[in-house]
């Protein structure tokens, strides 16, 4: 009986480095729950928010790059250029798409 193979991703070979980006979100987030829970200036809490969402979005841009240079390059080879193609359009659209 063989067993089912893990498909390789875009992003396997920097699994280590988006485990780490994660991790320092991780982190930034518990920063402002504390400096909530401390009460601190509205303002410096949503500068912290606003470098959380940037950090995401270099999470994201790293996943799509790799999605673009891999699973896209396999969707081509496999004729479904054009479907791949629109699935990551719809996921650029909806990481645009805020407040």
């Amino acid at each position: 009986m063989t067993t089912p193979s893990t498909p390789t991703r875009g992003y396997t070979a920097s699994k280590d480095q988006l485990f780490a980006r994660l991790r320092r979100v991780e982190g930034q987030v518990r920063g402002v729950e504390k400096m909530v829970d401390d009460d601190r200036y509205c303002i410096d809490v949503l500068t912290q928010i606003s470098a959380i969402q940037a950090a995401l979005d270099k999470v994201a841009l790293g996943l799509l790059d790799g999605h673009a240079r891999h699973c896209m390059h396999e969707g081509a080879a496999e004729g479904r250029a054009d479907e791949m193609a629109a699935e990551m359009m719809a996921a650029v659209g909806r990481l645009m798409k805020r407040g």
